[in-house]
C-alpha cells in the first residue's frame, strides 16, 4: 500500500541562509523564520529584507509583497515533492497514489510546522489573503495530482484540483495539531478525507456522463442559432434598403 512503501520529500527543496544562497531563498527563509518567532501580522518587509541581508531594492526586486514569498515557498515544497516522485506506486489505486503524494507534502512542510501554525492563524482572519492562497494552493494541486497521475485536464479535472485543495487544508489543519511522531491522527484524517472527496467526485462524473447528451444538444442548438440569426439580420437588411431605394425613386420623381 502508498502509505507503507511512501518516501520521504525531505528537505532538498529548502536552502540553508549565507553567501550562496540566492536573494530569492534568503528571503524565503527569513520570512519563514520571522514567522516562526512572531504573528505573520507583527513583521513587514523591511523586517524581512533586515534578516535575509538584502536590501529593499533586493527585495522588490524578487518579491512585490510578503503574500508572493510564501506563493515561492509553495512553488519550492512542490519541487521537493515531485523530485522525489517515481512511478514506484504506478500500480496502486488513484486514491493510496494521492495519500503517498499529499503525505511527501507534509514531510516537506515539517520543518516549518511552528511558522505554518502562525501564518495560516493570520491568514484565516483575512478574506483577501485566503482568496489569493487559495490560487496558490490551486496551482500546487494541480502538479500534486499529476504526480499521482491523476487526470486535471477539462471542466471534471478543474473540480479535481479544487478539491484537492479542500482535502490538503482539512488535513493540514489536523497535521498542525497532530503530536504523535507517527503522525496516525493526520494519516487517518487524510484516509478519512480522501475516500469523502472519491464518492464526491464519482457523483460528479456519473452526473457528467448522464447529462452529457443534453449538454450536446444544447451546444447544437446554440451553434445554430448563431447563423439563423445572421440571416435574419440580412433578410432586415434586404427589406430596408429596398424601402429606402423606393422611397429615393418615389422623391426623385416628385
Amino acid at each position: 500500500m502508498a502509505r507503507k512503501t511512501r518516501t520521504t520529500a525531505g528537505t532538498s527543496g529548502m536552502t540553508e541562509q549565507g553567501p550562496q544562497s540566492s536573494v530569492r531563498d534568503r528571503i524565503i527563509d527569513a520570512t519563514l523564520a520571522l514567522a516562526e518567532e512572531h504573528s505573520w501580522d507583527a513583521f513587514d518587509i523591511p523586517e524581512i529584507a533586515a534578516r535575509a541581508d538584502v536590501t529593499l531594492s533586493e527585495f522588490r526586486d524578487a518579491f512585490p509583497s510578503k503574500g508572493a514569498v510564501l506563493a515561492a515557498f509553495s512553488r519550492r515544497i512542490d519541487k521537493a515533492v515531485l523530485d522525489g516522485t517515481t512511478d514506484d506506486l504506478d500500480d496502486e489505486p488513484a486514491k493510496e497514489r494521492l495519500f503517498d503524494v499529499m503525505m511527501r507534502r507534509l514531510d516537506a512542510l515539517s520543518p516549518h510546522r511552528e511558522a505554518l501554525k502562525r501564518i495560516t492563524r493570520a491568514v484565516s482572519r483575512d478574506p483577501l489573503a485566503l482568496a489569493a492562497l487559495n490560487q496558490v494552493a490551486v496551482n500546487s494541486m494541480r502538479f500534486m495530482l499529476a504526480a499521482a497521475r491523476i487526470d486535471t485536464a477539462g471542466s471534471l479535472g478543474a473540480v479535481r484540483v479544487q478539491g484537492a485543495v479542500m482535502v490538503f487544508a482539512r488535513v493540514l489543519d489536523a497535521w498542525l495539531h497532530d503530536d504523535d511522531p507517527g503522525l496516525a491522527r493526520t494519516m487517518a484524517r487524510l484516509d478519512r478525507e480522501l475516500v469523502r472527496a472519491g464518492r464526491t467526485m464519482g457523483f460528479i462524473e456519473d452526473v457528467a456522463r448522464l447529462t452529457a447528451p443534453f449538454r450536446a444538444v444544447g451546444e447544437r442548438l446554440l451553434c445554430g442559432r448563431g447563423p439563423f440569426r445572421g440571416r435574419e439580420r440580412e433578410r432586415a437588411r434586404d427589406r430596408r434598403d429596398r424601402y429606402e431605394e423606393g422611397y429615393g425613386d418615389e422623391a426623385a420623381a416628385i
